[in-house]
């Protein structure tokens, strides 16, 4: 193994997982964003930062040049503007996929998403889809695809962040639905440990992985567990599912960024409670459940 280009080297998975390898010893080219101000998170990492934007082909020149590993992160995952999806996750990752079939890639590790096994699919879960396609039918490159469920740690995550911050907006929280969908969130550290299991293992190739916690758990006591430890408890009330997604259709045609989106529901509804078990046979893959995992990360009862 020579050198293991990173892309989305500059958010906070891509920045902790090019320390991570840099740690292991591999020599890594971390991919950021042209003029990005948040590579300036691998400045003091041991690493070859180079700029380039996977949606436009002639900016990744000579990124992938000398590489036998890639550990594909960069997408968008939340989004007003839908066509962002198609633009960046599936344009995006075709890029990428022959910039490392062109160069002798050896093996892509892709990093998809949970959702991708939602019965009631969204834009971002489509995209997902379309991505793992892609990978799986390369025809040249081993491949490895993990799908994580909703990652969370001291700094948060955006997903988690976004969801805890609704949860605290209301002195009563309107919930979409009884709140029955199962859950397994997954802690930062056991997802990089995963991701981290995967280089020059063999074990990995061809191979599809859930990357989720220890712990199933419904959202809505997921819910209730995140306000214990951001500020304690509140009321719930729960909204029919199906006037929330008339509320969201109405916002879809009369707001540009409407609070309440019919992805947001899906997310909300259906369950993300993947089996791990091959990850675990294979990598060793053992994941703390969400208890445990909130006692390290929050102080009780801390904003």
């Amino acid at each position: 193994m020579n050198t293991v280009l990173v892309t989305g080297a500059a958010g906070n998975m891509g920045t902790r997982l090019v320390k991570g390898l840099v740690d292991r010893g591999f020599d890594v080219r971390a991919l950021v964003l042209p003029g990005d101000p948040l590579q300036g998170r691998l400045h003091d990492v041991s690493c070859e930062v180079v700029q380039g934007d996977i949606t436009r082909p002639e900016t990744l020149s000579g990124v992938f040049s000398g590489v036998n590993l890639v550990y594909h992160l960069a997408a968008v995952i939340l989004s007003s503007d839908t066509s962002a999806y198609e633009r960046i996750n599936v344009r995006g990752t075709r890029n990428v996929l022959r910039g490392a079939m062109d160069s002798g890639v050896e093996h892509f590790i892709y990093v998809s998403s949970a959702s991708v096994v939602y019965p009631k699919t969204t834009p971002y879960s489509r995209s997902k889809i379309r991505c793992e396609q892609m990978v799986c039918a390369n025809g040249r490159m081993k491949y490895t695809i993990v799908r994580p469920t909703l990652v969370y740690d001291s700094d948060g995550g955006q997903e988690f962040m976004l969801f805890l911050k609704y949860l605290k907006k209301f002195p009563v929280v309107p919930f979409i639905g009884a709140g029955r969908a199962l859950k397994n969130p997954v802690h930062a550290d056991d997802i990089m440990q995963g991701l981290l299991s995967l280089a020059a293992n063999p074990k990995a190739f061809d191979k599809v992985y859930a990357f989720c916690g220890g712990q199933e758990i419904s959202i809505r006591d997921l819910a209730k567990l995140m306000l214990a430890y951001h500020g304690g408890y509140k009321p719930f009330v729960s909204i029919p599912v199906w006037l929330c997604k008339l509320a969201a259709r109405v916002m879809a045609i009369v707001m540009d960024d409407p609070p309440l989106t019919l992805s947001a529901i899906a997310g909300i509804t259906q369950d993300a409670n993947l089996d791990a078990r091959s990850a675990f046979l294979d990598l060793g893959y053992d994941p703390i459940g969400v208890d445990e995992g909130f006692r390290r990360c929050f102080p009780m009862n801390g904003d």
